[in-house]
C-alpha cells in the first residue's frame, strides 16, 4: 500500500489526543500557532491539516487565496499532507455552510479533476480527499460514488480519506451500498480513515461528532480493516469527549 505518512506499519489516530492529530485549517493563522500544536510538533506529533471551503466539486473557479491558506498551514505544522472534501460549498457567489454532494456525472468530474490538479500544483504536500455524508442525491447519476472516486484518484493520483461515518450516512439517507463502495475504489491509495458519530432524525441520519459512535460505523470500519490494514484510523470528535470504553471499542476494531 501507497503510505503518504511516511511512517512503519499502520498509525491509529485521534483527533486532539495520540499519534497524530488533525486540525482545522480555517481555523489556524500559520504565523500565530496555538501553542497546543507548538507542543504537539515539539514533540514530533504528526498534525495534518483539514479543510472544508475549497469547494473542489463548484463549477466557479477555484479560490486560490484559500488554496494557498491552506499550503500555509501544511507548511507551519509541517503537515505530511492536506486533506479536503469531494464537494461543493457554494454557488452564484453564495456560501452554503455546508458540504454539498456533487453530481456525480463526467461533466461534474471533469470540473473536480480541473479544480484538484489545480490545488495540487499549489499545495506543499500530497493531497487526500474525503467521501462527505449526503441528505440528497442529484439526478441523473452516471458514476457510482466508489467509481466517482476511483476515476478521481485515477486522473489525478490523489489520495483518498474514507469516512466510514459518511458510508454508513450515505446508506441510511440515499440508499447506497457501502460495500459496493469499498469494492469500487483503489484501497491501495487510502491514506487514512475518519470514525464520527451521529444522530437519527425524523429518518435521516446526521454526522454530528458529538455523539457516539454507532455500531453500524464500526461494522463498516471492521469490513474495511478486512481488506486492507488501514495506515490511520482518527475519530473526529468536535464536542463532548467520548468516554474510555468508546474510544477502546474503536481500537479494538482496527487491531482485531
Amino acid at each position: 500500500m501507497s503510505n503518504p505518512w511516511g511512517l512503519s506499519g499502520p498509525a491509529f489516530l485521534w483527533l486532539y489526543a495520540g499519534g497524530l492529530v488533525e486540525v482545522l485549517a480555517e481555523n489556524v493563522r500559520p504565523g500565530a500557532l496555538p501553542e497546543s500544536l507548538r507542543v504537539l510538533r515539539g514533540r514530533g506529533v504528526p498534525v495534518v491539516a483539514h479543510a472544508v471551503s475549497l469547494s473542489l466539486g463548484g463549477a466557479e473557479a477555484l479560490d486560490h487565496t484559500r488554496v494557498a491558506h491552506l499550503a500555509a498551514v501544511a507548511e507551519a505544522v509541517d503537515a505530511p499532507l492536506v486533506s479536503e472534501h469531494v464537494a461543493f460549498t457554494g454557488a452564484g457567489g453564495l456560501d452554503s455552510g455546508h458540504l454539498l454532494p456533487v453530481p456525480r456525472t463526467r461533466a461534474a468530474l471533469d470540473v473536480l479533476v480541473s479544480n484538484v490538479r489545480a490545488a495540487q500544483r499549489e499545495l506543499p504536500v500530497p493531497l487526500a480527499l474525503e467521501n462527505i455524508a449526503a441528505l440528497l442525491d442529484w439526478p441523473d447519476g452516471e458514476l457510482t460514488e466508489g467509481r466517482f472516486l476511483a476515476e478521481l484518484v485515477e486522473r489525478t493520483d490523489c489520495h483518498l480519506l474514507v469516512d466510514v461515518a459518511n458510508l454508513h450516512a450515505n446508506a441510511v439517507n440515499i440508499g447506497t451500498d457501502p460495500a459496493r463502495f469499498l469494492d469500487e475504489i483503489p484501497l491501495e491509495r487510502l491514506a487514512y480513515v475518519h470514525v464520527a458519530g451521529g444522530v437519527n432524525h425524523d429518518g435521516l441520519y446526521h454526522d454530528t461528532h458529538a455523539h457516539a459512535v454507532h455500531p453500524e460505523v464500526l461494522d463498516l470500519l471492521a469490513e474495511l480493516c478486512a481488506r486492507v490494514p488501514p495506515p490511520g484510523v482518527l475519530l473526529e470528535r468536535d464536542d463532548d469527549h467520548p468516554p474510555d470504553a468508546e474510544l477502546a471499542a474503536i481500537r479494538a476494531v482496527v487491531e482485531a
